[in-house]
């Protein structure tokens, strides 16, 4: 069933995360499938984006054959410098994550709750190796936590949860989920759907969610 499904295509989701940026946002891209947002974004929009390891300016992967392995974003694949863009310490760069002055961070995530608790750094199997990173202090630091991460596990159980299993990165902190079968806000009573795959009926969705979904349009 799960291959039989339509579904977003990786770059596709990144795209459809790249539409919703605001015009002079300052955004953080978290490792992973978030740094694709960055080739992504729409050409004469001006979204400023921010690297954790200091990087404030960051602009899309370089073309093949010019990357520069001393420009980095904090997933170490290589980046590039837009103009006006800079580089500062590692201290600096997190008083900018904690103090408020991003507007949206896009963090992958394990689980997410449909109280908009994320659990991203961790899945507390012994084998597993605890990835913190600058997570906990984005998804607090940031106006807005937007997730983007594969609806489902690889064995087909929902990444969307009622309550995370996982040790959590922070409580109540999403807002926004997108995935490669559909984008959903979060609030006070849970999960509505803003957007579908195309070809994707609401109740095939809310099959592969593991709780209760308002269906786009809903209040």
């Amino acid at each position: 069933m799960r291959s039989e499904l339509p579904r977003w295509s990786r770059a596709q989701m990144a795209a459809r995360v790249a539409a919703d940026i605001p015009e002079g946002a300052v955004v953080n891209l978290g490792i992973g499938l978030p740094t694709l947002v960055a080739n992504h974004l729409p050409a004469g929009r001006e979204v400023i984006l921010h690297s954790e390891n200091g990087i404030i300016g960051m602009g899309p992967a370089p073309a093949p054959g010019l990357e520069d392995y001393d420009l980095v974003n904090a997933g170490k694949q290589p980046v590039t410098l837009l103009p006006g863009g800079c580089f500062c310490h590692h201290t600096d760069s997190f008083a900018l994550m904690r103090g408020g002055h991003l507007d949206i961070c896009v963090l992958g995530a394990f689980q997410v709750s449909a109280a908009g608790d994320l659990a991203n750094w961790h899945t507390g199997a012994p084998d597993a190796i605890p990835a913190v990173g600058g997570a906990m202090d984005l998804a607090i630091g940031a106006r807005r936590t937007f997730v983007l991460m594969e609806h489902c596990t690889k064995d087909g159980q929902s990444k969307l949860v009622a309550a995370c299993s996982y040790p959590l990165t922070g409580l109540r902190c999403v807002s926004r989920v997108y995935t490669d079968l559909a984008v959903m806000d979060i609030d006070a009573r849970g999960l509505r759907v803003r957007d579908m795959v195309p070809g994707l009926s609401f109740a095939a969705l809310q099959d592969l969610t593991a709780v209760p979904l308002r269906p786009p349009g809903a209040d």
